[in-house]
């Protein structure tokens, strides 16, 4: 893993380097939010990290983690109700269903197909461990997650990836709209699941990691607008935890064509 570390850095600095439109996008983002390049670019380096790391965590054995906030989980089981996991693309994402499946059980992760095949059969069958599932960004897998949360098991999803058309709303990511998915939201209201927010923190020179549990703060609005900008808010709290691990690159204000943006 340090190697793979120490690789993915110099990735990440070529990429920024090389491709203008990812260097525009990262600083927009990042000045966005606030934070002047020097606040984050260490950022850079991080998301070479994100790519390089994945091969060992689909391939290899278990790495060191550490828990922070494991009690909320506890806590949360403990209801019977169902859990739904947040997190932004922040850190490691593939390291928190790893983890959670490794110390609590199964756990159901929403995710994108890749749209070739020979890539999509490859991630499927590197993702697959045991306790940990995976659901499609389809409606077989809003079905999946929905039979998962009424049965009090745990999901998780990344709600700062832009929907498609037709599937979220508009609403505030800091201060700029934002194209936000409903699907949290929607879950929630069906199954009184309990809501945490989590992250995995990559630790410095390949040492291992440390899962982040944060409880949700306030009531969830019953709208669905009102929720979403609840959700951003919250999902712009653990960002400003970690900002040099955020992915200030990602397309986040991408609209979908057929959407009209405020």
């Amino acid at each position: 893993m340090p190697l793979l570390h120490a690789l993915g850095a110099v990735l990440g600095w070529v990429a920024f380097l090389a491709s203008p439109t990812y260097r525009r996008r990262f600083l927009a983002n990042a000045r966005q939010a606030g934070y002047r390049f020097s606040e984050v670019r260490r950022a850079v380096g991080e998301a070479g990290r994100l790519v390089a790391e994945a091969p060992r965590l689909w391939f290899g054995a278990p790495v060191p983690v550490q828990w922070e906030g494991a009690d909320l989980v506890d806590a949360a089981r403990a209801t019977g109700r169902g859990v739904v996991f947040l997190t932004p693309h922040l850190g490691c994402f593939e390291i928190t269903a790893q983890a959670y499946a490794q110390r609590f059980g199964a756990v159901t992760v929403l995710y994108r197909p890749a749209r070739k095949p020979w890539l999509r059969e490859l991630i499927e069958s590197a993702r697959a461990r045991p306790n940990l599932a995976t659901a499609p960004t389809t409606l077989a897998g809003v079905r999946q997650m929905l039979r998962t949360l009424k049965a009090g098991g745990a999901i998780g999803l990344l709600p700062d990836q832009v929907p498609p058309q037709g599937l979220g709303v508009w609403a505030p990511f800091f201060g700029q709209p934002a194209y936000t998915m409903t699907l949290p939201v929607r879950l929630v209201q069906q199954t009184g699941a309990v809501l945490l927010l989590i992250w995995g923190e990559r630790l410095r020179g390949g040492s291992g990691y440390c899962v982040r549990v944060s409880p949700w703060e306030g009531e969830l609005a019953a709208g669905q607008e009102q929720a979403a900008a609840q959700v951003n808010a919250q999902m712009e709290r653990l960002v400003r935890d970690g900002p040099r691990q955020y992915l200030w690159g990602y397309a986040r204000y991408k609209q979908p064509r057929a959407e009209r943006a405020p």
